[in-house]
């Protein structure tokens, strides 16, 4: 979906594919035609953005078969779907059934992350609509926090920088400018967008900036606000932003409000959930660890890492953060000038929410994934952009 800023530019929006993972570029087009192309159609657009998801082995099939990368671009061209950004932080088996800490792996210290990255530059170089110069590549915040040294540091730093300069000689050669967006995530060595201010600055390349992803924002308790305002005082560019909600526990310390989290509290996603005190950030690596014994302080809300459906939070007692969703989009858009023109909504929950709120068939699924669109589309058309055909 597109949307013209008031200064003139164009806005995308898309949703995320990493809710229906698919491991090889066939699994990559089945998605295609069982769920992209019926969200589009629910949502009665011609044209409907997509943030692909393309693991090691769909992408590695595509960089080195030109043909293969050619029927990839038909198919999205046939089924009215368009690609201007990549979700390049799961490298594989994010479909697995525990995930877990698996998703940080391999990182930036790693050759395989560096190689990965610049395929899927190459492969968004191509994939990009005809009209359209720009793209992105959101990445995960450099490594999880543990093993971390300032050889590590050193290394992912090197590789962040051999990354610019091979996607200044990408545009050099086709004319296309992609980006890179760290995507700061709690428990990572990048945790916070104050935490990439450092990093990016050190790399000074306008190639590699920041994806702002709201659950994220929201669970280390930042004020989109003054995020927003640090990352343009410091020139960090924003090639990218996630829409996504948290999951809110009001009061963590009642009894029911803990029978509620419990439901959230499953075996495949990691759910780093944090809470604010007058000493600082506290938090614990998953849900289920919050919730044994008085791991976290409960005297202040908790917000867990569990990207819930935007148009339909949880039920009483618990919420979600969409109003800090609400406030980030009206920094990020709702400015003179957008800070970033790449949006995604990032929901890969649906599967892990508690068996009562799953979608049962792939039906209810595109209805929710084009519920949350609408919701997104409404939020930016309230902030005086225009939906484009």
């Amino acid at each position: 979906m597109r949307f013209r800023h008031p200064d003139g530019t164009t806005v995308h929006l898309a949703y995320c594919t990493n809710v229906h993972p698919a491991e090889t570029l066939d699994g990559v087009l089945t998605q295609l035609r069982d769920h992209c192309e019926p969200v589009r159609r629910r949502l009665g657009r011609d044209r409907l953005g997509i943030g692909l998801w393309l693991a090691r082995t769909a992408a590695h099939a595509l960089i080195t078969d030109p043909a293969a990368l050619r029927r990839l671009r038909a198919e999205l061209d046939r089924r009215g779907l368009e690609v201007v950004t990549l979700n390049g932080f799961p490298y594989e088996g994010f479909g697995a059934e525990e995930v877990k800490y698996r998703v940080y792996q391999p990182d930036w210290t790693r050759p395989e992350r560096l190689t990965h990255t610049t395929d899927l530059a190459r492969l968004l170089a191509t994939l990009l609509p005809d009209d359209v110069t720009e793209g992105s590549v959101s990445t995960l915040p450099i490594a999880w926090r543990t093993p971390f040294d300032d050889y590590a540091a050193t290394t992912a730093r090197t590789a962040l920088t051999t990354l610019a300069e091979r996607l200044d000689a990408l545009e050099e050669l086709t004319g296309k400018s992609v980006r890179i967006a760290l995507e700061p995530e709690p428990g990572c060595t990048v945790e916070t967008t104050a935490d990439a201010i450092g990093p990016l600055t050190a790399i000074a390349s306008p190639r590699i900036g920041i994806c702002v992803d709201t659950c994220h924002l929201a669970t280390s308790f930042e004020n989109p606000g003054t995020a927003l305002d640090a990352l343009v005082a410091a020139r960090v560019p924003i090639p990218k932003a996630q829409l996504s909600a948290a999951l809110h526990a009001e009061h963590p310390h009642l009894p029911e409000v803990r029978r509620a989290l419990a439901a959230f509290a499953e075996p495949r996603f990691l759910h780093q959930t944090r809470t604010s005190t007058a000493a600082g950030l506290r938090g614990t690596d998953d849900l289920a660890e919050a919730l044994a014994g008085d791991t976290l302080p409960d005297g202040a809300p908790w917000r867990a890492h569990f990207h819930v459906p935007l148009h339909s939070p949880p039920a009483p007692p618990l919420t979600s953060t969409l109003p800090v969703l609400r406030d980030a989009l009206a920094g990020l858009v709702g400015r003179p000038a957008p800070l970033t023109r790449h949006l995604e909504v990032e929901t890969y929950t649906w599967q892990a929410l508690p068996p009562e709120l799953r979608p049962r068939t792939r039906a209810r699924l595109a209805d929710g994934i084009a519920a949350e669109l609408a919701l997104a589309r409404d939020l930016l058309t309230d902030l005086g952009l225009k939906e484009l055909p």
